[in-house]
């Protein structure tokens, strides 16, 4: 029995070819992008009403003409060459042209050719799809330009900057920065600042906010084995818009820390030279005392000496009921002799009350090497000074551990000065331990026996008659500067002979002031 009823369209049969050339046209007709289509030669078949409006040609104006009517005669031809190479191989180009619309007016073509191949794979048309994007390069260059006149300003700035994202590393920079670099000989100085900036604060750098100052004018000190250099350091955290795909629509921006550090060295250069003269003139004070403190303790000890022998006379005396004058006269000498020893010990200056502070031991050996450059170039001793960069301060008394320091290069420069001895190189260095900071002091002289290291600390013991080795005399002064600082001064032999002196001190000491 026959039927009238029809078999719907099968989306993937007959059907589908019949519709699918209108919806093309349809769509190629109404897209809002200039679509133009070729022969082999250019010569123009077909436009879309969106190549009218971008070139101002109707579609009978062109129909027939070639392509190149389009041509601002401006494009090097060498970019047609490329073109032509890719277009006729059957590969895709892509490219921008300076192209001319109909009222003489020149505009930029963000072109994309594609070849139309047959079933055999040979080239039968040119699918050519272009927008104008004049003003877009307009932006692009006035972008570009903005960016390299801000490198430029940040470039001759003579202030050192870089960006910083939250792992601390550097992500921009300019050129102060990198010459930094090579003065430094280290691949990031910008981490070396902000760790101390960060012992400086005695913190961290607080929680980011955007466009708020992390730090401001924070002065640091950075030591090489050349002169000390200072810095005043700002810190102020900036966002940055994250460029990626997945953070297109949630507007994600990640934290950076903009640091810029004026060297200030010239300035503290000056500073320094003042206050070394009135450091040379305190110490000089300071050492008169420490001479006049040690003759008189020394004084009292040798009188000591002797009235210990008196009263043990007098007490041999007494228990033999002797009332015999010459017991009488031990007894007036003795008491003479204590009242003596009394005056003496009431005569001894006393050390003068200091403040406990933050101390950096780069800077208190490095005051050290300047007061005894006299007496180093006297002795034509060498100096190798390797400090860390950046030291952790220890809390202490600057002054006293400057008299500890001086009194153990002294002796070093001591040892070496004796005759006949040529190799004369002193060797300090400082570095950062585990809750603590160490200074070694290492010489080239003779070098002290193992049975003396630790007599040599003994108050009034000197090797100065045997043999030129160190004196001895103030050590056991440092070695009580030390203990007060609940830090310790160890001797052991150099490593290519000498003497090395180790002083280890905590990074955080006892509070209350010096006695």
């Amino acid at each position: 029995m026959a039927t009238n009823k029809q078999k719907p369209a099968d989306p993937q049969g007959a059907t589908a070819p019949a519709i699918l050339p209108a919806v093309f046209q349809q769509a190629v007709e109404q897209a809002d992008v200039a679509i133009s289509i070729t022969d082999t030669h250019a010569n123009i078949l077909y436009v879309n009403p969106a190549f009218s409006r971008v070139t101002g040609y109707a579609a009978a104006d062109v129909a027939g003409g070639n392509q190149s009517l389009l041509s601002a005669k401006t494009t090097p031809p060498s970019v047609y060459r490329s073109m032509w190479e890719r277009i006729s191989g059957g590969h895709a180009w892509s490219g921008r042209l300076v192209n001319r619309r109909r009222d003489g007016g020149e505009y930029i073509a963000d072109l994309l050719i594609t070849p139309v191949m047959d079933a055999q794979g040979a080239v039968v048309n040119y699918l050519g799809i272009h927008r104008d994007v004049t003003e877009l390069h307009r932006l692009e260059c006035e972008v570009g330009n903005q960016k390299a006149l801000i490198e430029s300003v940040v470039d001759s700035a003579p202030v050192v900057m870089a960006l910083l994202d939250g792992e601390d590393s550097v992500v921009l920079d300019n050129h102060e920065y990198k010459k930094l670099m090579g003065d430094l000989r280290m691949a990031e100085p910008a981490t070396l600042i902000l760790d101390a900036v960060r012992a400086d604060l005695g913190h961290g750098l607080g929680s980011p906010k955007e466009g708020a100052q992390a730090f401001s004018e924070r002065e640091i000190r950075i030591d090489s084995a050349g002169a000390p250099r200072w810095f005043s350091c700002s810190g102020t955290w900036v966002r940055r818009k994250d460029g990626g795909a997945d953070a297109f629509f949630d507007g994600r921006k990640d934290l950076y820390l903009l640091l810029v550090a004026k060297e200030t060295t010239k300035s503290r250069v000056e500073q320094e030279k003042a206050r070394m003269a009135a450091l040379q003139a305190m110490m000089a004070d300071a050492a008169r005392i420490d001479s006049l403190r040690e003759t008189l303790s020394a004084a009292v000890f040798q009188i000591e000496g002797p009235m210990n022998v008196m009263a043990s006379v007098m007490a041999t005396i007494a228990r033999r009921g002797c009332c015999e004058p010459a017991g009488s006269a031990l007894t007036e000498a003795l008491e003479a002799g204590k009242t003596a020893v009394e005056n003496l010990r009431g005569a001894i200056p006393e050390h003068q009350p200091e403040s406990r502070t933050a101390v950096n031991l780069n800077e208190v050996m490095r005051d050290v090497l300047d007061l005894s450059t006299g007496a180093m170039l006297a002795a034509g001793v060498t100096v190798s000074w390797r400090p860390q960069a950046v030291l952790p301060a220890v809390t202490g008394h600057a002054n006293r551990l400057r008299a500890m320091f001086k009194a153990i290069v002294d002796n070093a420069v001591e040892a070496m000065n004796c005759r006949g001895w040529r190799e004369r190189e002193l060797r300090i260095a400082t570095r950062s331990r585990s809750g603590s900071v160490e200074v070694l002091v290492e010489d080239t002289g003779p070098g002290i026996p193992t049975e003396l290291r630790l007599k040599v600390f003994e108050p009034f013991y000197s090797t100065k008659k045997g043999g030129g080795r160190h004196l001895g005399t103030g050590l056991s002064s440092a070695q009580q500067v030390a203990a007060d600082h609940e830090g310790t001064i160890e001797i052991d032999p150099a490593e290519r002979g000498g003497c090395r002196v180790r002083v280890v001190l905590p990074i955080s000491g006892v509070e209350g002031d010096a006695p």
